[in-house]
Parts: C-alpha cells; structure tokens; sequence
C-alpha cells in the first residue's frame, strides 16, 4: 500500500492519499491539485517531487 501526504508539497493541507500503487495515487492527489490548490499543470518536476513523497505503509 502507498501514502502520500498533500501537505509535504503544500504547507497547511491535511490531505492524505492511499492506494495499491503510485497511480492510484496521482489518480487522487492530482484532481484534489486542481480542485483545492488550483494547479492547472503537473510539471514533470512536480511528478517527481510527488512520487519522491510517496510512503510505502
């Protein structure tokens, strides 16, 4: 099982995210980017910052 922590990238958010693999992870950290952050692109660094954030748990 993967974790990824919103507030690792964005100070203040409390989200979290869990799921069997890496994808499904950016399946549900990125709409929540767009819908509470307003991040309308995902950089290839932001990619990379995010799948260097994610746990295993």
């Amino acid at each position: 099982m993967k974790r990824f922590a919103c507030g690792d990238v964005i100070p203040g958010c409390n989200a979290t995210f869990t799921a069997a693999d890496e994808e499904g992870i950016f399946a549900q950290c990125m709409p929540h980017g767009a819908a509470e952050h307003g991040m309308t692109e995902v950089t290839p660094e932001l990619r990379a910052t995010v799948r260097s954030l994610i746990t295993t748990v």
